[in-house]
Formats: structure tokens, C-alpha cells, sequence
């Protein structure tokens, strides 16, 4: 029996084409309004684009992105596996941890690693409960702005990442581990080759977003003058008084780094939605 082809036709829709015509009309608006107002100073734009000062804060930004999101990701898969252990005392410290570091702003959280000094003069190693000491430094020398900036972004970093990680790790069927149980692979040994490889599949789109977020965060180290991009346009405008061109400035690379990470997040979740 043949079968007849089918000539569906869509219906027209007037109301979408005019809704289209509309939010095209709208973004030409807005583009034009922004090329065109003078109050912009692009001159200034262009001259501090690829300015030393400009990509010095940059490469900090970049630094501490990528340093907060390696050993945050570290933390949180230490955290993570915690929570799931059958210990209580295990248990107990990573959701201590967790609860602390989402339950305290940022901002309050890098204010105090900057003044870490207040509360302990000095850093060192040695013994614990009133032991002797091997190595001791003054901590306004230790924490230095970048230190405490570090610090701030991956502890806190690590508290969000370990409910992502505990998530993904969740979302693996219980019957894959009995099954490699059955086979005799150790627990290391399953978490590595059965449980993360199918986790990551639910891992990586939200630590995709973190990642995208973090960019954006490690402005809030301008309030302890960190150093990355934001602070060094504050303080160039601070002298010349070019408040806005210095923020479209800054936008503007924030906004490449958030498209080259969009695009690595796209290839990581092709490449885990395999799953193996």
C-alpha cells in the first residue's frame, strides 16, 4: 500500500511576525540610542580597552576565577562525598560547613578574611591546644588582598558546589552500584569508573553556571581593593572621571569572558552527556 505524502501547511500567525517586527524595532532603538550618545565617550572606550592597567585586572580576574573554581569544585566533591558517608561525625562537619558558608554573605565572608587580623594576629603551624609552634607569620603580611579574595570565593565556592556534586551524585540509579559491588570493584573504584562519570552529566550544567557566576563575583573583591578588573576601573576613573566609559569598559570584558565560558560549557556537556 502507498502511502500519500503529506502537504502540511502552517497556519500564518500575523500576531508572532508582528511581535517579532517589534522586538527587532526595539533592539535597533536601543543599539542606535547607545552608538550614538555622545555622553558615552567611545573615544575614551577605545583608548582604555587594551590599556596595561585594564588587562593587568583582567588577568587577575581570569586568575582568580579559575583558582576559586578549581579548588571550590575540590572542596565540594570532598564535602559532598562526606554528606553521603555513613559516618556521623563526617557527616556532621560537611553539613556544618555547608551551612555556614550559604548561610553568610560573601561579601561579609571576604570583608572578614581581609581583616582576618583582628581576630588572629598571627598564622602559623604547630601543635594545637597551646603546643609549640614550627612556623609563625603576622597575618596582615599573610592575607594579602588576593590571599583573602582566594579565600572568600573558594570556601564559600565549595559550600554551593558540594550540593551539586551531592545532587549528581544522587541522580545515579543504586542498582548500578550494587551491580559493581556484585562484581567485587571497590568503593573508590566505583565513585571513580560508575558513579561521577553518570554525575556529571547533572554536575556540569550547574557548575557551568557557577562558573559564569564567578566571573561576575570576583568584582565584589573591589571592596578590599583586590585588584581585578572592576578596582582597576574604579580607580582609573577615579582620576579622570570617566565613571561610565570605565564600566562599559569593564563590561565589555566580562561579557567575552562569560561567551568563551558559555562555549566551553556547551563542549563539556556534550562531551559528559555520553555518560561514560
Amino acid at each position: 500500500m502507498t502511502e500519500l505524502p503529506i502537504e502540511a501547511v502552517k497556519p500564518p500567525r500575523p500576531g508572532r511576525l508582528v511581535a517579532a517586527a517589534l522586538a527587532a524595532l526595539a533592539m535597533a532603538w536601543l543599539v542606535y540610542t547607545v552608538i550614538v550618545n555622545p555622553n558615552l565617550h567611545w573615544d575614551v572606550i577605545a583608548a582604555f580597552l587594551l590599556d596595561g592597567r585594564i588587562l593587568g585586572g583582567l588577568w587577575i580576574t581570569i586568575a582568580l576565577t579559575a583558582l576559586s573554581m578549581v579548588i571550590g569544585v575540590g572542596l565540594g566533591v570532598v564535602a559532598a562525598v562526606m554528606q553521603l558517608s555513613d559516618s556521623p561525625v563526617l557527616r556532621g562537619a560537611a553539613g556544618l560547613y555547608t551551612w555556614f558558608f550559604r548561610g553568610t554573605p560573601l561579601l561579609v565572608q571576604l570583608i572578614f578574611w581581609f581583616n582576618i587580623g583582628l581576630v588572629f594576629p598571627e598564622i602559623g603551624i604547630g601543635i594545637p591546644f597551646g603546643g609549640p609552634m614550627f612556623l609563625q607569620l603576622p597575618a596582615n603580611e599573610l592575607i594579602t588582598p588576593f590571599t583573602a579574595a582566594l579565600l572568600g570565593l573558594t570556601i564559600n565556592e565549595g559550600a554551593y558546589m558540594a550540593e551539586i556534586v551531592r545532587a549528581g551524585i544522587r541522580s545515579v540509579d543504586p542498582g548500578q552500584r550494587e551491580a559493581a559491588e556484585s562484581l567485587g570493584m571497590t568503593h573508590r573504584r566505583i565513585l571513580r569508573r560508575v558513579v561521577l562519570p553518570q554525575a556529571m552529566r547533572v554536575i556540569i550544567p550547574p557548575t557551568g553556571n557557577q562558573f559564569i557566576s564567578m566571573l561576575k563575583t570576583t568584582s565584589m573583591v573591589s571592596v578590599i581593593a583586590g585588584a581585578e578588573l572592576l578596582t582597576v576601573s574604579q580607580r582609573i576613573y577615579l582620576d579622570n572621571f570617566e565613571v561610565i566609559a570605565l564600566l562599559v569598559v569593564a563590561s565589555a570584558w566580562y561579557l567575552l569572558l562569560t561567551s568563551v565560558a558559555t562555549v566551553g560549557q556547551r563542549f563539556l556537556e556534550r562531551r559528559f552527556s555520553r555518560g561514560h
